[in-house]
């Protein structure tokens, strides 16, 4: 495992639609992982356009460079961590590294996850760790790290854990996977107790069926979940990360410990898509 720091920014124009972008999170400090592309670039992206300096995780060089690139290029205040966030002493690392930056930390989008397909009967135990390391223990010590950096703050914070429709409905060969997600949600009603006298709140954004680089791979994607899916189309990202901006803005700061389903009305109605 490799873990380093890349701490250069460049700045240019930014983008028309991004001028009519309000400042709500001006000033603000934001750790995202797994953000180098799909769901969690655009909750860094949309972070930043809206005035945030985000710290962009992913475990991939070559994707988190590119992501805080077009960050950076858009205007936006952005730098990079680059390491697995399975591994409690890299968290530990990402929210010192933060307030080193930048001086503070107010927000933590734990987006890092992983898939990994199998069926039930022959799923090796090597799949289910590295599931359960990335998806709960990855989020769970971020989620410590960062808490315990806004409690020394005493200004408060907002905590956003990354679930799944499949921690609600039974997919098939992912039985671990949903198992993690559906620990999240608990987890973020869990810690309502521990971080609300510090004002600190804890969510969970539920995507469903989502248009990313990774699920367009398959080429029936979006003809399959349009077909199934109540609205008649899968998500965007846009579509998570205007849920995610929700949940972790000042509109939300009465919300805590619960868990907001963004699936188009799929969890309704769950039609399987195989």
């Amino acid at each position: 495992m490799f873990t380093y720091l890349v701490t250069q920014t460049v700045d240019y124009r930014l983008s028309t639609v991004d001028f009519f972008m309000n400042k709500d999170f001006e000033a603000q400090v934001a750790i995202v992982t797994g953000a180098g592309q799909g769901i969690g670039l655009q909750i860094a992206r949309q972070l930043a356009m809206r005035g945030a300096a985000v710290l962009l995780n992913d475990l991939d060089p070559v994707l988190a460079v590119a992501a805080a690139a077009d960050i950076v290029q858009a205007g936006g205040i952005c730098k990079i961590c680059v390491g697995d966030t399975a591994n409690v002493d890299f968290n530990r690392q990402m929210v010192t590294q933060a307030v080193a930056h930048f001086g503070r930390l107010d927000m933590v989008i734990a987006n890092a996850g992983i898939t990994l397909f199998g069926d039930f009967f022959d799923y090796p135990p090597e799949s289910f760790e590295r599931v359960l390391n990335v998806n709960l223990r990855g989020s769970f010590f971020l989620t410590q790290a960062a808490a315990r950096q806004m409690r020394q703050q005493g200004t408060g914070g907002r905590i956003l854990l990354m679930s799944s429709v499949t921690g609600h409905q039974a997919h098939q060969f992912l039985s671990a996977y949903g198992m993690t997600k559906a620990a999240l949600e608990m987890l973020a009603k869990s810690l309502v107790i521990e971080l609300s006298p510090h004002q600190i709140t804890i969510n969970a954004v539920v995507p469903g069926a989502t248009l990313t680089e990774r699920t367009l791979e398959d080429p029936e994607y979006v003809q399959t979940w349009s077909r199934i899916t109540p609205v008649g189309r899968p998500a965007s990202v846009e579509d998570i990360a205007n849920a995610a901006l929700f949940l972790v803005s000042p509109a939300a700061r009465h919300i805590t410990g619960q868990s907001l389903v963004v699936d188009g009305g799929w969890t309704c109605t769950s039609p399987s898509p195989y």
